[in-house]
């Protein structure tokens, strides 16, 4: 009402409505719908909003734009030992396993990725751009192994891509799915990053260390060597590490949509965005904490809680 959120509408099922309202609403929905429901409410980008048949109540072109995620591959390997845990992916397996996590023990009491690291891609870089993490098992996200056996692989990724995509809704109707354009390997800097990512992987891969378990390269495989074959592998089996972020920036500029000092959306009364869409830019590493950072900082801004003083970690530094 006249650019001040008074409550949230909801649509219940069997065609049930509800309607709850608030002094305040703290909008939490993540990269993806927080930026759908503004939209659907009336808040971004007139044209887009107007070309998709929804009424625009306040103008701001930066809800849904600057999405920004983590894209990653797995080079994997076959390994000449019986070490590794693909055993576990049998089906006999399971039950046990499962009956070993109720006391927090066995294969289901970790995630597995429990040896990784930041590196540079190369020296230009002032801070590490690229990371990456190891798994003892050659395997893919959707359960199949493709070494058919024993194997292990390095997941890897760059941190800091330059490549920027958008969220935006297709229908004033919230429960139809926004479009999601990530335009991940975009731009010239985000393919040669991953080239030098490719290479650093099997870098790692090809140490002393590993030699006593190599079986050989099994994905992208050693036909891959050329830049544009590994870019067209990348391409091909490259998978969100489930990252998205930015969609709701802070900060003060024109595409800024939230304001970095309240987390409250510019020019609305009422409306607080804590998720991690208001990221100016994706973290250099794994979003879950820095979104536990942000919602607690949200927390204590609505409460009125003194910060604590700011303190200077040094979370980087070259080797000489």
């Amino acid at each position: 009402e006249n650019k001040k959120v008074v409550g949230v509408n909801f649509d219940l099922p069997f065609g049930r409505k509800r309607t709850v309202m608030a002094k305040e609403v703290v909008l939490c929905g993540g990269a993806f719908n927080s930026p759908q429901l503004l939209q659907v409410s009336g808040v971004g980008d007139t044209d887009h909003l107007k070309s998709v048949g929804v009424e625009p109540v306040h103008h701001l072109p930066g809800v849904g734009a600057n999405l920004q995620d983590h894209l990653e591959v797995y080079v994997q390997h076959s390994c000449t030992k019986p070490v590794s845990l693909n055993p576990k992916l049998k089906m006999h397996y399971r039950p046990f396993i499962g009956l070993q996590w109720l006391f927090r023990r066995g294969a289901g009491s970790s995630n597995h990725f429990e040896g990784g690291g930041f590196i540079r891609g190369n020296e230009s870089f002032k801070y590490p751009n690229l990371m990456f993490h190891f798994l003892p098992i050659a395997v893919r996200y959707d359960g199949t192994a493709p070494a058919g056996g024993h194997g292990y692989q390095v997941h890897i990724g760059p941190m800091y891509s330059n490549s920027r995509g958008s969220v935006k809704i297709k229908s004033p109707d919230v429960r139809v799915k926004p479009e999601l354009r990530l335009n991940y390997l975009s731009t010239p800097e985000d393919r040669q990053e991953w080239v030098e990512a490719i290479a650093a992987a099997r870098k790692i891969l090809s140490q002393p260390a590993f030699k006593e378990f190599d079986g050989g390269e099994i994905s992208p495989g050693p036909e891959c060597q050329t830049d544009s074959q590994v870019l067209e592998w990348v391409r091909r089996d490259g998978e969100t590490a489930y990252h998205p972020s930015c969609t709701c920036k802070m900060g003060v500029d024109e595409m800024a949509v939230v304001d970095p000092l309240t987390m409250r959306v510019h020019g609305l009364e009422g409306l607080r965005v804590a998720d991690a869409s208001v990221m100016p830019y994706v973290t250099n590493g794994n979003i879950y904490a820095p979104t536990m950072m942000i919602a607690e900082k949200a927390a204590d801004i609505i409460l009125g809680v003194n910060p604590l003083p700011p303190e200077y970690v040094r979370y980087f530094s070259h080797a000489n």
